[in-house]
């Protein structure tokens, strides 16, 4: 879960690997650090964010050089702190390492590496990796590329790795399993990152290490790449980049999380585009397409995801039983692969996660597929982990997340279930030609409706102003919107750090209703389409234990618009396109909510955008 960034080349290597850490910063800010290389070896690291990181260097070390590393860090290994941060040097003093993911058996290596005299200074199972890699490189008496290769192969778990040599400082060595990592081919120059925003200035031209591959990068000479199992050389896929440099910055926005929220309407229709057809009353979606018989057969399909992925899972799961009449279950990926689960060979395995290389949700992809499952791939990034390892898929077209808390990655994937369960639904009878295209009528409307929806900003702000001081805040909803009041009370949580919880509006007398005082907002999602009366009982029931209730409603409702203490409108849309309209004044309230309260909206503390360790 955090960000390396490397450059090798003619250009000034302590510029582009402090920017490239600024915008991968999503990926952890508990530390970071940075090596160079001009004649010595420069390390500065520290506690904090990466602007820490820049005041300590301009007075601790030479900025000047044409190789450096750097590292961004959300600690697994070691609580954050100085001597734990990356970049670390093995006990020669000579090779440096930034690192992504996890030696799981680091403490077999280390205890190893203390029989041979070894000395350790951190915590972390990165610095326990550079030594064991000098271990290899001086009793095998190889080259570096070689010795990591070598190493590699006696280490369990995940991991992306950045190395170099300062006796040898014209090549870097870096390396994936399970972590990802690209590499940017620029002219006589080379980058490194661990997506491709750090290099998106100087290049376009990219490589996506695969698993189990080794690279030895060389300036102004020739870059090899391996196997590191066999020693086979491989001649990777260069793929040229269409990411615009304009989708990674704030755009006038105070946040980025503000800034997605207010994409989502371009997000939809992005996602929509050249799938959603509607003056041929049709949906293509190539994935689906091409593998039509294995989901209008499929006995059950079950969705995989962690956090907000679940979520969206959780809402295709109401969709696909509702519209294509497919038995649905949804699982965390973190608990799937560990329960045994019953998986057959006609079964359907639906992976959803915005960055592609979640490490729980690719666990339990390769566990379904060893069980014989068919497995689509649903996430953001183009050339990710998951998109490789599924049988097939399709992308979000959201395009870059870079607030920790997910916003436009949630409704896209929404988005995207819903095509697939139209066009299964039709393909098996289940819905007729009017009423499919009902569906699309008014899926294609939803980016306007969003639009309206986020026209309500500045009622909501008031509202977050009357309730932001609460401790506890419970959210309701039920049928297609309960989905969506477990992820409006995560979003409350992850910025906010104000304790929230999720639960069917029915469940609310079966105990959390005991927690309803004057102090305590209830957040009800009453939309007129879905259990409409059952839930304006439920805000009754509230009302009288003079609890705090913000309803979230359609336009032209009446009745909860006099009993609710706030409400917020959306416009009208059929039962199951509601939570794609109701997120939205969840995710401003939230945000807006952590800003009064003067939370870093953006990076939320012990979070990180992309979990690549379980």
């Amino acid at each position: 879960m955090c960000g390396i960034v490397g450059y090798i080349g003619d250009k000034n290597a302590y510029e582009i690997v402090i920017n490239g850490l600024r915008r991968l910063e999503y990926r952890g800010y508990d530390s970071s650090g940075i090596a160079l290389y001009n004649s010595e070896l420069n390390v500065c690291k520290t506690k904090g964010k990466v602007e820490k990181l820049v005041k300590k260097a301009k007075k601790n070390i030479s900025l000047e050089a044409n190789i450096g590393i750097g590292h961004t860090r959300w600690a697994t290994h070691g609580e954050p702190n100085n001597v734990n941060a990356h970049p670390l040097i093995s006990n020669n003093g000579s090779l440096v390492i930034v690192h992504n993911g996890i030696i799981e058996n680091y403490a077999t290596i280390k205890n190893e590496l203390i029989d041979k005299g070894y000395n350790f200074k951190s915590e972390t199972d990165t610095e326990v990796l550079v030594n064991l890699i000098e271990y290899v490189q001086e009793t095998e008496n190889v080259k570096l590329g070689k010795a990591v290769q070598l190493a590699l192969s006696q280490v369990v778990g995940a991991y992306a790795i950045a190395v170099f040599d300062k006796k040898k400082p014209d090549e870097i060595v870096v390396a994936r399993l399970g972590s990802p990592l690209a590499i940017g081919i620029g002219e006589s120059e080379m980058f490194i990152g661990s997506d491709v925003t750090p290099f998106l200035d100087f290049t376009r031209k990219v490589i996506y290490l695969d698993e189990g591959q080794v690279g030895v990068l060389r300036n102004h000479k020739e870059t090899k790449f391996y196997e590191i199992s066999n020693d086979s050389i491989i001649s990777p896929n260069i793929e040229t980049l269409e990411l615009e440099l304009s989708e990674i910055e704030k755009g006038g926005f105070d946040h980025f999380m503000l800034k997605e929220i207010h994409e989502q309407p371009k997000a939809i229709i992005d996602t929509l585009r050249g799938r959603l057809k509607l003056n041929k009353g049709i949906i293509k979606l190539s994935g689906i397409d091409n593998n039509l018989n294995k989901f209008t057969s499929a006995n059950k399909i079950t969705i995989i995801g962690c956090g907000t992925s679940w979520h969206a899972g959780l809402v295709g799961e109401y969709i696909f039983e509702k519209i294509s009449r497919i038995p649905v279950e949804v699982e965390y990926a973190s608990e799937f692969r560990y329960r045994d689960p019953i998986i057959n060979p006609n079964d359907i395995v639906i992976a959803i996660s915005q960055s592609g290389e979640t490490a729980d949700t690719l666990a339990a992809m390769k566990l379904a597929k060893e069980k014989g499952a068919f497995v689509f791939g649903i996430c953001n990034v183009v050339g990710s982990s998951i998109t490789r390892e599924s049988n097939s898929g399709t992308y979000t077209h959201a395009g870059p997340e870079i607030g920790v808390a997910s916003t436009k990655a949630f409704t896209t994937q929404i988005t995207v279930l819903y095509l697939m369960a139209l066009k299964i639904g039709k393909a098996k009878g289940i819905i007729s030609n009017n009423v499919f295209n009902k569906y699309l009528a008014e899926l294609n409307l939803i980016p306007e409706k969003i639009e309206k929806s986020l026209s309500f900003n500045n009622k909501i702000e008031e509202i977050a102003d009357q309730i932001k001081d609460s401790t506890n805040c419970l959210y309701l909803g039920r049928g297609f919107n309960f989905p969506v009041a477990l992820e409006g009370a995560l979003k409350l949580k992850e910025i906010s750090y104000i304790h929230a919880e999720g639960y069917p509006a029915a469940e609310m007398k079966h105990g959390p209703i005991a927690l309803i005082d004057e102090n305590m907002p209830t957040v009800v999602i009453a939309t007129a389409k879905g259990h409409y009366e059952k839930v304006v009982s439920n805000i009754r029931e509230i009302q009288s234990r003079k609890g705090k209730i913000i309803a979230i409603i359609t336009e032209g409702d009446k009745d909860v618009k006099e009993i609710a203490d706030y409400y917020i409108e959306i416009p009208e849309t059929i039962e199951s396109l509601t939570p794609l309209l109701t997120t939205i004044p969840l995710q401003l309230l939230s945000y807006h909510i952590a800003v009064k309260l003067g939370k870093n909206v953006d990076q939320p503390r012990n979070l990180a955008k992309s979990v690549t360790v379980e």
